[in-house]
């Protein structure tokens, strides 16, 4: 009879959040094109000593390569939880333009990060910008749950993660910490 109780209570309990980071709760899954992704890792961006996000990376399945991760042709999401009081859109996109720099890919992509850039709002702590994928479809921008636009291609794709998770990536430890290393 205990064991039933137990067994029952158990049940009716909140699942536990995957990870906690700097004041953020990020979830342990997620949804994306109708595929559940799991929750790879998190990490924190810092600039100048000041923790701007939480970023979350969410894979069909745990990894810890980011090359794989970079090149997986599969739905998946990286979501940044703002903890820094604003972060302007000028700001975001100058960390794109520098992240495509290193990489050596702005000539080829400009007009489609033209795009997304023009969806980037300002973002306050507490928001939540998310950069899902979907094959065949391309990259969302999603804004506090507001999808803003899709950018295509799986080149797009790869060039936006590798700012995040290759090997110049803009931030060492958020990106150890999304590959959960």
């Amino acid at each position: 009879m205990h064991a039933a109780l137990l067994s029952a209570l158990l049940f009716l309990s909140p699942p536990a959040p995957a990870a906690e980071l700097a004041g953020v709760t990020v979830a342990d899954d997620a949804s994306v094109a109708g595929q559940t992704l799991v929750l790879n890792g998190v990490g924190l961006r810092e600039k100048y000593f000041v923790d701007v996000y939480v970023g979350a990376l969410y894979l069909p399945q745990k990894t810890q390569d980011a090359e794989a991760a970079i090149t997986l042709d599969a739905p998946k999401r990286i979501a940044m939880h703002f903890i820094y009081k604003e972060v302007t859109r000028a700001q975001m996109a100058e960390t794109f333009h520098e992240g495509l720099e290193k990489i050596g890919a702005t000539e080829a992509l400009a007009p489609r990060m033209a795009k997304l850039e023009g969806w980037l709002v300002d973002a306050h702590k507490g928001d939540v910008v998310v950069l899902d994928y979907q094959p065949g479809k391309g990259t969302t921008l999603v804004v506090n749950g507001s999808s803003k636009g899709t950018v295509e291609g799986a080149d797009f794709m790869q060039a936006i993660w590798r700012i995040y998770l290759g090997e110049q990536p803009a931030s060492k430890k958020l990106r150890d910490g999304m590959l959960g290393r």
